[in-house]
């Protein structure tokens, strides 16, 4: 079940996939299919959005979610492993597994589990 957390990138919180879900929205067959059809076609990164590509990707993540997500581009950072642990003061998620302090309030974190 997807978990919201705050995501970073979009600012506002997000519908975050976890290892398993990640898998059956197949993020990295859109960018396979975007370069490959790039490639084949000589036309740009737009065109390419335009045409319809990574549709594939949006249709996983809106049944696993229940978000409707137009970018297969955001989906990309909607992934629960991406992100540390929640904040001891702002409750805000870390935006590293590896960070030491968080972003929004400056708060060191407390967990000797922090990357060096």
């Amino acid at each position: 079940m997807p978990r919201t957390l705050y995501c970073w990138r979009c600012q506002t919180d997000m519908p975050m996939l976890t290892e398993e879900e990640w898998q059956l929205a197949h993020p990295m067959s859109y960018i396979a299919q975007m370069n490959r059809y790039r490639e084949e076609t000589g036309c740009s990164l737009a065109e390419a959005r335009e045409r319809g590509l990574g549709y594939l990707t949006v249709a996983a993540y809106e049944r696993i979610t229940g978000f409707k997500e137009s970018n297969p581009n955001a989906i990309l950072h909607h992934r629960l492993s991406l992100y540390g642990p929640p904040c001891h003061v702002c409750n805000t998620p870390l935006r590293t597994p590896a960070a030491r302090y968080c972003a929004r309030c400056n708060a060191e974190r407390l967990d000797a589990e922090a990357a060096e």
